[in-house]
């Protein structure tokens, strides 16, 4: 598969997403087929973002905060195999930027790195 969005502004889309209490996200994945981008790179399908919005409404917003900490610590692990060298996305990088930097743009700067980590391994993955 050859991935056409390697460039995306990930604070930015962090900052919109945080802003619009997780909205932007919820069209944006199915949409620009990011969510089909992320099931292609980590070899198996992952629960759909709208399913765990939803899931995050009674849990205060938990369940996608660790659903998207989880994603982003397989893509660590597939840019780490990949050999690309980081800083990468992790675990903690997105979960505790969005609890305890949640006031410092936290949010953003997690996202950031996300997109980063991924769009690194998409050019990769194009060649």
């Amino acid at each position: 598969m050859r991935f056409r969005h390697t460039n995306r502004p990930g604070f930015v889309f962090g900052l919109v997403d945080f802003c619009t209490a997780g909205l932007f996200f919820l069209f944006y994945m199915p949409l620009s087929g990011l969510q089909d981008e992320l099931d292609e790179i980590l070899g198996h399908r992952t629960l759909r973002y709208w399913k765990a919005y939803l899931l995050g409404i009674p849990t205060l917003f938990i369940y996608p905060l660790v659903w998207m900490a989880r994603i982003a610590e397989e893509l660590k692990a597939k840019a780490l195999k990949m050999g690309i060298e980081g800083p990468h996305t992790s675990w903690w990088h997105m979960f505790g930027w969005n609890t305890f930097g949640l006031l410092l743009l936290g949010p953003a700067v997690a996202t950031k790195r996300f997109f980063d980590t991924l769009n690194a391994i998409e050019r990769q993955i194009n060649g």
